[in-house]
C-alpha cells in the first residue's frame, strides 16, 4: 500500500499515481479511496463552489479488475449521465481525460450516504446512532416514503428512457437530514436495453439484486427493475434481509406491493416500474 498526500488528505493505493490535475479544480477537502469499483472520489472546494469529482485510473486497494476497464466504464458513464439527467440525479458539470485516467465532475450533493460503509462498516452501519442509515431508519415512515418517491420517480424516468438499472443500492441514496432532500448517485453501469447479463454475478448488492442478476445469458429488463425498487423499499421501510410483514414499518398494503416486487419468479412481479409505482401510490391511500 502506498499512501500518498494530497494537499491536506491522504490517499491510499496500491501504486503511486499522479495527481497534480486535481489541485487545479480546488483544495480538497474529503477523499473517498474505500470503493471496490475501481474509481476514487473527492470533494474539492474552489471557494464559491464545492465539487464532487469521480476518478477512474489510479490502482485503488479493493479494485481486483482491469484499471483500464474502470476507465472505460467511467468514460460510457458520461452519456448515462446526461441521457437521464433528472431533479432527483446528481448533475453532471464536467468530464475530462487526464494523463492516467478519467474524471467526472458533478456539483457536491449536500447530504450522508445510507451505505458509508467506511465510516459505518457492519454491523455499525445500523447500530451507530451517528450512522446516516440508523438515523434514516429512525424517521417518520411518511419521510421516508418521501425518499422513496424520489427514488421511484426517477426509476420510472429511466424506463421510459429505455434504461436498465444496474448496481443501484443505498449506496446510491444521499439524503439530506436537514432538508429532507434525496438526491440520488452513482448510476455509471445503467445500461440501455436490451441487456443481457454477460457477467453472471453482476455488479450490485446482493441485497438488492434479482435472481436474474446472477445468471449468465439472463435478460436484465424492466421487471428486474422492479424487484430492485421492492428490496430498496425493504431497506428503508423494513429489513432488506428479513422481508416479513413483523419486521416492517409502514402500511399492510404496501408490505403486499414490496412482497410482490421483489417476488423470485420474474412473471410473479410487476410488468413495468411505472406499474409498480402505481400500485404502491395506490396503496399508500389505503
Amino acid at each position: 500500500m502506498v499512501i500518498q498526500t494530497l494537499g491536506s488528505k491522504s490517499i491510499s493505493l496500491k501504486e503511486a499515481h499522479e495527481f497534480d490535475w486535481l489541485s487545479e479544480l480546488g483544495d480538497i477537502f474529503a477523499v473517498f479511496d474505500q470503493q471496490d469499483s475501481g474509481n476514487v472520489s473527492f470533494g474539492v472546494a474552489d471557494g464559491a463552489k464545492k465539487w464532487f469529482v469521480k476518478y477512474a485510473g489510479a490502482k485503488t486497494l479493493y479494485y481486483e479488475g482491469d484499471i483500464q476497464q474502470a476507465v472505460e466504464r467511467i468514460k460510457e458513464a458520461v452519456a448515462v449521465y446526461e441521457h437521464l439527467a433528472h431533479p432527483n440525479l446528481v448533475t453532471l458539470h464536467n468530464h475530462f481525460a487526464t494523463n492516467g485516467g478519467y474524471a467526472l465532475v458533478f456539483p457536491w450533493a449536500e447530504g450522508e450516504c445510507l451505505h458509508a460503509h467506511w465510516l459505518f462498516p457492519p454491523p455499525a452501519k445500523y447500530t451507530d446512532p451517528n450512522s446516516p442509515t440508523y438515523k434514516h431508519k429512525r424517521l417518520p415512515v411518511a419521510k421516508r416514503l418521501d425518499t422513496l418517491d424520489a427514488i421511484y420517480s426517477f426509476h420510472e424516468h429511466v424506463e421510459r428512457n429505455g434504461y436498465v438499472a444496474i448496481d443501484f443500492y443505498d449506496g446510491s441514496i444521499l439524503y439530506d437530514f436537514s432538508t429532507g432532500v434525496t438526491t440520488i448517485c452513482d448510476i455509471d453501469l445503467y445500461r440501455k436495453k436490451p441487456y443481457v447479463n454477460t457477467m453472471g454475478r453482476m455488479w450490485g448488492s446482493k441485497r438488492f439484486m434479482a435472481p436474474e442478476e446472477f445468471q449468465l445469458g439472463a435478460a436484465i429488463d424492466a421487471q428486474t427493475n422492479v424487484y430492485t425498487m421492492g428490496a430498496v423499499a425493504f431497506a428503508l421501510l423494513g429489513n432488506e434481509n428479513k422481508r416479513t410483514e413483523e419486521n416492517w414499518d409502514a402500511s399492510n398494503a404496501l408490505f403486499e406491493v414490496a412482497k410482490q416486487a421483489t417476488a423470485a419468479e420474474r412473471e410473479a412481479r410487476f410488468p413495468t416500474v411505472a406499474a409498480f409505482v402505481a400500485a404502491w401510490q395506490e396503496a399508500k391511500k389505503r
